[in-house]
């Protein structure tokens, strides 16, 4: 049984007080890239490797692209950290 000296919480109270802020592009870019990846290895299995190749090459750029929505999303909406002392 639970601790009676810990109060119970879940993962919504630890996170109460902070801005939730969802961007939809990155679910998406998130989707397109891991079908662009499904097809690439799809071609791969069928032979058609320079067609696998630039499927993997575009891969990569959502990836990044994604990559940088995340962090764009974060910096935009990012809270201001505390600067340490002596850094």
């Amino acid at each position: 049984m639970g601790n009676p000296e810990v109060p119970e919480s879940n993962l919504e109270d630890l996170f109460q007080d902070k801005k939730r802020v969802r961007n939809p592009f990155v679910p998406i870019g998130a989707m397109i890239t891991a079908g662009v990846l499904t097809a690439g290895l799809i071609s791969f299995r069928q032979g058609n490797s320079r067609l696998g190749q630039k499927l993997m090459r575009a891969r990569v750029v959502l990836q990044g692209a994604t990559v940088a929505l995340m962090v764009g999303t974060a910096y935009y909406y990012g809270e201001q950290f505390p600067k340490f002392p002596g850094l």
